[in-house]
C-alpha cells in the first residue's frame, strides 16, 4: 500500500501539537503551544485561518461544528466552527486538561486532566457531567467507545483503565505502561483508540508495540510490531473502515498495519525524525494528517482503506501476471503500481472480482489516483473529490458496491502526470510586519520606528512609536477603517486597507512633518481594486494594487505616475529616491518561487536601474523580507535565512552575505529581520524561539548578527583574509553610489575602509610570498593601489625575490600610466570641487606645485628618456588619493619623495645619510631596472599619505591642515617665489637634503601660486628652534615636532610672540641673504638629524619582514 509523504509545513511554535479533520474532511485543524488553532484548507494553504483560544492549547477535537480545546488556563472551551466564535466554557479543572475527545455522535466530550480526574460532559448541557476518579497520576489520554458504553483512559501511574460510563466504575485495568511523575516526563502520550463502528478492539501503545484488547473479554488478543520501530509508540489511530491501524512513534516513524493479517503494509519516516504527537485519519480513508513536537504539519497521501483480502488478491494476481507476461509489464507497470497503491482502474482484470466479492459494508473505496494538483488534497470541484467520500454522503451503507461504480468511470481517461508540479505563488506581504490574522501584531518595524496593530474585543487601534523621539512623539490612532498595512518614514505614516463589497480600498497618509495644519489625506482606489503592498520614500509614496498597477503619490497627496507590473506584486520597499518592486514573473515549480525585481530611481533623473531581473532565492523557499540597508543598498532574505545584498559593481548581482539559520540553536528557531547596516556591518534582527515572528508583548529584544560571506576554506588564514577583503569591498560599495547620487559621504570612513582593504591585500601578498606563490602575488598586486604596489616591491626585494619585484615594477608602471590617463580625462571644475572638499589650505597646494614643477624641469633638462615617468609623478601628485597605511605625518615604511638628481636615480633601499643621494651600479642591469622602477614608484606615496590624520589634530588646522613637514613647506614656498634657475637648483638640493615626509596636497592652479600666504611668526620661530627640539627628542616625527613647538611657542611672553610675528611680516619677501643663511642652518640641522633618520630604514626592514604595519 505505497503512499506519498508530503513535505512538512510549519504550523505552530515548538511544542506539543494536535490535529484532526472536520466531519467532511475539507479542512485540517491543528493546535499548538502558541495558543492558536489553525484551520488549513489544504497542506499548501499559505494563510490558514487562525483562532487564538489561549496561551497554550494541549488538545483539540472537532465534531458537528463544535471545536473543543483544552487550554492552559485549566479550562475546556468551545468555539464555533469554522467561524471561531467563543461558545462558552465546557468544564474546568484545577490543573491543565491533557486530552479531549468526542464520542461518535458528537453529543459528549471526554476530558482527562493532570489532577487525576476524567470528566464526561454533555455538549448541549455542560452541567450534565460525570466524573471518574481512580487514577493516581495525571491522565494521559481518553477514548470513548463507539457505542458510548465504555471509556478507556491511560495515566502516568502506569495503568490503562476501562470505565463503565453509566455506573462510573472501573471495568478493567492493566498495569502495562511505564510510570512517570507528569505528562511532560512520560515516555509516551499513550493515545488510546477504539476500533470504529463495532468497537470490538481497543488499541493501546505499549513501548515498541501496539497491544489489542478484546471488548467482550477484556483480554489481550494480539500484538502489532515491526522491526522499523526503535523508539516508543506515541499515538495510534484507526482507519474509518476499522481494517487498518496507523501509529506514530517518538522517533518519527509512521506505520500502518493490516489488523486482520497482522501485517505492516506501510512504513514512512518523518523527514526530520521529530516526534509524532498527533495523528488523524481522513474520513474517506485516503489520507493521514500528522503533527510533530516542532509545530509542523505533514500529510500521507494515497493511503488505502480497502479490505485486506482484496489487497492481497490484487498483489498476488499482479505478481502472477508479471511472471507470465514480461511484455505486458512494459505497459502495465503503472497499472500494477496504481493497484498496489489501492488505486482503481477499470482496465484492471481484477477489478470486477473485487467488486463482486467485496460485500463488506464497512469497506470504503480507495482513492482513484493522485490528485492533479498535489498542492491541494481536496478541492471543491467534483472531479477532484475522493470517491471514498462519496459513499458517506447520501448513499446507504448496505449499497456499498453501487456507491463505488459511478466514481470509477471518470478515472479511466484521467492521465497520471509525474513531472514538475507548479508551486503555489506566495501572497503579497509587508516586509517588517507579522501575519494579519493575529489580534496583536506588528504592522511595521523598521529603522525609523514601530507600528503596532490591536484588533480585539476592547480596542481596534494603531500605535506608532519612534526609535528617535526627536523625529516625532508616539501616536495612538483609532483604526476605524480597519487598516491592515502600514509603512513608516521620517516624514509620514502610510496606512491602507482592503476594500469590501460596500467600501472601496483606502490609502491614508499622516504627514506629521507637514508645516501646515492639514497633516493627513485619504485616497479611495477605484471599485474592485485593492491595495496589496505599499511603501514610503523621501517625498513620495507608492502603492501596488490588485490590478497589477503601481500608483505613485507625493508625500502631500498629489497623484503622480501610474505604471503596470508584469505580474502580481509580492512586496514594495523604498529608501530615499529608490523604489524596489518584487513581483511574480511566472510560475515556479517544485517548491521554487519565480520572482522578478525592478529598481527605480525617482529623483530628478528618473530611470529604471533593474528591469525585472529574476530574484535569486534558496531552493524551495519564499521571500521573507525585502528592503534596503541603512545606506541604501537593496537587500533580501528568504525563508531559509539566507541574506543577500545587491552588488552594484558586478552588474547588479546578488551576493549572499549571511545565513541566519547558522546562528539558530533549534531547527524551529528563526530570526525576524528589522534592519541591515553596512557600516558598521550589522544584521539587526529579533530571535524567535519556535516561531518565525515575535509576539508584541513582551517587547522583543533586538539582536545583532555579523555578516559572513560563504567563501571556501574560511578556517584557513588565506580563506579568512579573502572573505574579509571581499566583504569589505562589497559593504563599502555604497560610498561610490552615494557620491554619484550627490550625497555627502563620510570621507574618514571611506579612507578607513580603503586602508583596511589594502592591509588585507598586503597580508595576503606576504602569505603568498611565504608559500612561494609568486604568480598569485602578482594577481594580488593587480588589485592594489599604486602606493601599496610600491610597498609590495620593497617586500619582494627584501625577500630576495627579484623576479617578482621585476614584474611588480612593470605593474607599477602600468598603474601609473593608467592613473595619468584617468587624470587627463578629468574635467577642471570637477577637479576643483574635489580639491576644495578633500584638501584645505592654499599654502600647501602652492608648495606642492612648486616642488612638482621644480622636479619636472630638472628631469626634462638632463633626462629626456625619463620625461614620461616625471609626468606620471606630476599626475600622481595631483591625484587626491589616499595611502591607507599612513598613520602619522611621516611613515618610515615609504621611500621618501626625492626628485631625481643628475648623478643618477636613487636607491631607496640603501642605508645612507639623509641628505646623500646614491647611484645604482651600472653592472647589475636586472637589479638596476627593478630599483629604477621602484624609485619612480617611490614618489607615488607623496600624494597618498596626508589625509589619514586629517581631522585627528584639529588644533593644528590653521597652521598645518595636513600632516606635513613645515621645513619642506617653508623651503618650497621660498623657492617658488624665485624665478632664477639658481634658486630652482637650490630648492632642489634642499628638498633632497631635508627628505621631508610626503603629504597628499594636490597642486593648486596657477593663480594660487601667485597668492601664497606669508609665513607666520610660529613658522619662523619653529625653523630656528627645530634643532633644539630634535636634540631633546631625537625620535620625534614631524607632527610631534610641530606639537612640541606649539607648546613651547605658547610659553613665550606676548611681547616675544609679537616680535616673531613682526619679523615674519618683514620677511614675507625673502631676501637672498636670508635664503642662504637658512640653507646653511637647515643643512647643519639635517647633519645633526641624519643619525636618527639613518636608523629608521633598519627598523622598518625588521618590521616589514615580519609584516607588521607601523602604527606610530
Amino acid at each position: 500500500m505505497p503512499c506519498e509523504r508530503k513535505p512538512m509545513r510549519y504550523g505552530h511554535s515548538e511544542g506539543h501539537t494536535d490535529v484532526c479533520f472536520d466531519d467532511e474532511g475539507k479542512c485540517i485543524v491543528t493546535c499548538g503551544s502558541d495558543g492558536d488553532v489553525r484551520i488549513w484548507e489544504s497542506l499548501d494553504d499559505d494563510d490558514p485561518k487562525s483562532i487564538n483560544v489561549g496561551e497554550k492549547v494541549y488538545s483539540a477535537a472537532l465534531k458537528n461544528g463544535k471545536l473543543v480545546t483544552a487550554v492552559s488556563n485549566n479550562t475546556v472551551q468551545i468555539h464555533t466552527f469554522p467561524e471561531g466564535d467563543p461558545d462558552g466554557i465546557l468544564t474546568r479543572f484545577t490543573t491543565n486538561a491533557n486530552h479531549v475527545t468526542f464520542n461518535s455522535s458528537g453529543s459528549r466530550v471526554a476530558v482527562g486532566s493532570s489532577d487525576f480526574i476524567v470528566k464526561i460532559v454533555e455538549v448541549v448541557d455542560s452541567s450534565q457531567q460525570k466524573t471518574l476518579r481512580g487514577h493516581d497520576a495525571p491522565v494521559l489520554s481518553v477514548a470513548l467507545d463507539p457505542s458510548d458504553e465504555f471509556l478507556a483512559s491511560s495515566s502516568c501511574d502506569g495503568s490503562v483503565t476501562v470505565w463503565s460510563i453509566e455506573s462510573q466504575t472501573q471495568v478493567a485495568q492493566w498495569k502495562i505502561l511505564q510510570k512517570s511523575s507528569d505528562v511532560s516526563n512520560a515516555k509516551s502520550l499513550c493515545r488510546l483508540a477504539w476500533q470504529p463502528r463495532s468497537g470490538k478492539l481497543l488499541a493501546i501503545p505499549v513501548d515498541l508495540t501496539i497491544q489489542l484488547y478484546d471488548r467482550n473479554t477484556w483480554t489481550h488478543v494480539s500484538t502489532l510490531s515491526d522491526d522499523l520501530i526503535t523508539q516508543v509508540v506515541n499515538v495510534v489511530v484507526w482507519s474509518p473502515c476499522g481494517k487498518f491501524l496507523a501509529a506514530g512513534t517518538v522517533g518519527g516513524n509512521l506505520l500502518i498495519w493490516d489488523v486482520e493479517a497482522k501485517l505492516c503494509i506501510e512504513r514512512q519516516k518523518h523527514e526530520k525524525g521529530f516526534t509524532v504527537c498527533g495523528m488523524a485519519w481522513h474520513p474517506s480513508g485516503g489520507r493521514i494528517a500528522y503533527t510533530d513536537t516542532e509545530g509542523c504539519l505533514g500529510l500521507l497521501e494515497g493511503v488505502s482503506s480497502s479490505s485486506p483480502s482484496s489487497s492481497s488478491t490484487i498483489q498476488s494476481k499482479a505478481t502472477a501476471s508479471k511472471e507470465t507476461n514480461d511484455y505486458d509489464d512494459l505497459f502495465d507497470e503503472d497499472d500494477d503500481r496504481m493497484l498496489d497503491e489501492g488505486m482503481s482502474d477499470s482496465r484492471s482484470p481484477v477489478k470486477k472480482p473485487i467488486m463482486e466479492d467485496d460485500d463488506d459494508d464497512d469497506d470504503l473505496m480507495p482513492a482513484t489516483g493522485r490528485p492533479r494538483n498535489r498542492g491541494s488534497f481536496l478541492d471543491d470541484d467534483d472531479n477532484s473529490q475522493d470517491p471514498g467520500s462519496v459513499k458517506l454522503d447520501g448513499v446507504p451503507e448496505e449499497d456499498g458496491s453501487s456507491a463505488i461504480l459511478p466514481a470509477v468511470v471518470p478515472a479511466v481517461s484521467r492521465p497520471v502526470y509525474d513531472g514538475p508540479m507548479p508551486t503555489q505563488p506566495q501572497r503579497a506581504f509587508q516586509p517588517g510586519s507579522t501575519p494579519m490574522h493575529l489580534m496583536h501584531r506588528f504592522m511595521m518595524w523598521n529603522s525609523v520606528g514601530i507600528v503596532r496593530g490591536y484588533n480585539d474585543d476592547q480596542d481596534n487601534a494603531i500605535d506608532v512609536e519612534f526609535h528617535d523621539t526627536a523625529i516625532h512623539h508616539a501616536m495612538h490612532l483609532t483604526n476605524t477603517l480597519g487598516h491592515t498595512m502600514a509603512d513608516l518614514s521620517q516624514e509620514a505614516v502610510l496606512l491602507a486597507c482592503e476594500g469590501t463589497d460596500e467600501l472601496a480600498s483606502k490609502i491614508q497618509c499622516l504627514h506629521f512633518s507637514c508645516w501646515d495644519t492639514h497633516k493627513d489625506w485619504i485616497v479611495d482606489l477605484p471599485k474592485g481594486e485593492d491595495v496589496r503592498a505599499l511603501c514610503l520614500g523621501q517625498g513620495w509614496a507608492a502603492v501596488a494594487t490588485s490590478a497589477l498597477m503601481v500608483r505613485l503619490f507625493s508625500i502631500g497627496g498629489v497623484q503622480k505616475e501610474i505604471f503596470s507590473l508584469p505580474g502580481a506584486v509580492v512586496c514594495l520597499a523604498g529608501h530615499g529616491e529608490q523604489l524596489l518592486i518584487v513581483y511574480h514573473r511566472g510560475t515556479g515549480f517544485d517548491g521554487d518561487q519565480a520572482l522578478g525585481v525592478q529598481l527605480l530611481q525617482l529623483g530628478r533623473r528618473r530611470r529604471q536601474v533593474m528591469h525585472g531581473e529574476p530574484l535569486p532565492l534558496s531552493r524551495k523557499s519564499y521571500l521573507a523580507w525585502m528592503g534596503f540597508t541603512a545606506e541604501g543598498t537593496p537587500c533580501c532574505i528568504d525563508s531559509e535565512g539566507v541574506v543577500r545584498i545587491l552588488n552594484r559593481t558586478l552588474g547588479n548581482t546578488w551576493t549572499p552575505v549571511c545565513n541566519t539559520r547558522e546562528s539558530c540553536k533549534s531547527k524551529s528557531d528563526h530570526y525576524w529581520v528589522v534592519g541591515v547596516h553596512e557600516n558598521p556591518q550589522q544584521l539587526r534582527c529579533i530571535p524567535c524561539k519556535g516561531s518565525r515572528f515575535p509576539p508584541t508583548l513582551p517587547r522583543p529584544a533586538v539582536a545583532v548578527l555579523p555578516f559572513n560571506l560563504p567563501y571556501c576554506q574560511t578556517t584557513t588564514e588565506k580563506g579568512q583574509m579573502e572573505e574579509q577583503y571581499w566583504r569589505s569591498m562589497l559593504f563599502h560599495n555604497h560610498y561610490g553610489f552615494l557620491s554619484s547620487s550627490g550625497y555627502e559621504i563620510d570621507s574618514e570612513g571611506q579612507s578607513q575602509a580603503e586602508k583596511e582593504q589594502q592591509e588585507l591585500l598586503m597580508k595576503m601578498f606576504a602569505l603568498s610570498c611565504k608559500l612561494e606563490r609568486e604568480f598569485r602575488c602578482v594577481e594580488l598586486a593587480e588589485m592594489m593601489t599604486h602606493s601599496v604596489v610600491t610597498l609590495a616591491i620593497r617586500y619582494a626585494s627584501r625577500s630576495r625575490r627579484m623576479a617578482l619585484a621585476q614584474r611588480l615594477s612593470e605593474l607599477a608602471l602600468e598603474k601609473a600610466n593608467q592613473l595619468q590617463e584617468e587624470e587627463e580625462e578629468e574635467e577642471e571644475p570637477a577637479y576643483q570641487r574635489h580639491t576644495s572638499r578633500e584638501y584645505r589650505g592654499s599654502n600647501q597646494m602652492s608648495s606642492r606645485q612648486a616642488q612638482v614643477e621644480n622636479g619636472c624641469e630638472e628631469e626634462e633638462e638632463d633626462y629626456p628618456q625619463e620625461e614620461q615617468m616625471d609626468a606620471e609623478e606630476s599626475t600622481e601628485t595631483r591625484k587626491p588619493s589616499l595611502n591607507p597605511f599612513k598613520k602619522g605625518a611621516k611613515s618610515p615604511e615609504r621611500p621618501s619623495p626625492k626628485p631625481v638628481s643628475k648623478e643618477g636615480r636613487v636607491n631607496p633601499f640603501k642605508v645612507s645619510g639623509a641628505g646623500k643621494s646614491s647611484s645604482s651600479p651600472a653592472g647589475q642591469p636586472r637589479t638596476t631596472n627593478v630599483l629604477d622602477s621602484m624609485t619612480m614608484s617611490s614618489r607615488k606615496p607623496t600624494p597618498l599619505g596626508g589625509t589619514s590624520k586629517q581631522g585627528k589634530a584639529p588644533i593644528l588646522k590653521p597652521l598645518a591642515p595636513k600632516p606635513k613637514s613645515k621645513t619642506q613647506a617653508t623651503l618650497l614656498q621660498m623657492s617658488a617665489s624665485k624665478g632664477s634657475s639658481k634658486k630652482l637648483e637650490d630648492s632642489q638640493l634642499e628638498a633632497e637634503k631635508v627628505k621631508p615626509a610626503p603629504a597628499a596636497t594636490p597642486p593648486a592652479s596657477m593663480e594660487n601660486i601667485e597668492n601664497r600666504k606669508p609665513k607666520t611668526g610660529f613658522q619662523l620661530w619653529l625653523e630656528e628652534n627645530r634643532k633644539s627640539i630634535l636634540a631633546d627628542n631625537p625620535d620625534f616625527e614631524e607632527m610631534d615636532v610641530i606639537k612640541e613647538g606649539m607648546g613651547r611657542f605658547r610659553t613665550l611672553t606676548a611681547e616675544e610672540r609679537l616680535n616673531w610675528t613682526e619679523r615674519a611680516k618683514g620677511d614675507s619677501d625673502p631676501k637672498k641673504r636670508k635664503r642662504e643663511d637658512e640653507g646653511q642652518a637647515d643643512e647643519q640641522m639635517e647633519t645633526d638629524e641624519g643619525s636618527a633618520k639613518k636608523k629608521k630604514p633598519l627598523d622598518t626592514s625588521a618590521k616589514l619582514s615580519a609584516f607588521a604595519f607601523n602604527k606610530e
